[in-house]
This record gives C-alpha cells, structure tokens and sequence, in this order.
C-alpha cells in the first residue's frame, strides 16, 4: 500500500491544483524508528508550482495542497513538507 501512497498524493495535487510542476518524495525511510512511524502513517515532501497559487500568503498556499489530500491525513500521511511556488516566482 505504502507504494501507492505517492501516486494517491499527486493524483489528488494534480485534480486540485493543476500543477505546472509536481515533485512527491516519500521521505518515510529517513523517520524509520520515529513514534510518528509507528501508527502507519508516512513522510512525503512535496513541490508544486501553480496558478493558484498566484497573488496568496505561504499559509493560504498550503491550506490549498492540505485540503486536497484532507481524506489521507492522519492515515496514510503523517507529516508532510511543503514548497509552493507560484509560477511569477521562478526564476
């Protein structure tokens, strides 16, 4: 199950947010032995660049990716790290 994680996560991104660029990475292997581990859920980190993210404050940004993957918190995600960018802010 844990291999499908990764692909649930930018499946709901992409539905929600129509990223130019989305980058999941399944940091759990770095948490091995953390309490954390132990109730199942993983540490996944994400990159995401989109429109929707144009014109909003950090906290508002990731409300958004939040709210997309609400139904895999708690079970399958325990932590999750993010960076996101709106597109005028690449460089």
């Amino acid at each position: 199950m844990s291999q499908a994680r990764p692909e649930r996560i930018r499946e709901l991104l992409q539905a929600a947010l129509s990223p130019s660029k989305l980058e999941v990475n399944d940091d759990s292997h770095l948490h091995a032995g953390h309490a954390g581990a132990a109730s199942g859920g993983g540490h996944y980190s994400v990159k995401i660049v989109s429109e929707r993210f144009e014109g909003l404050r950090l906290v508002m940004r990731h409300r958004l990716v939040y709210d997309a993957v609400q139904g895999m918190m708690h079970t399958d995600i325990h932590a999750l790290a993010i960076t996101a960018i709106a597109p005028s802010e690449l460089s």
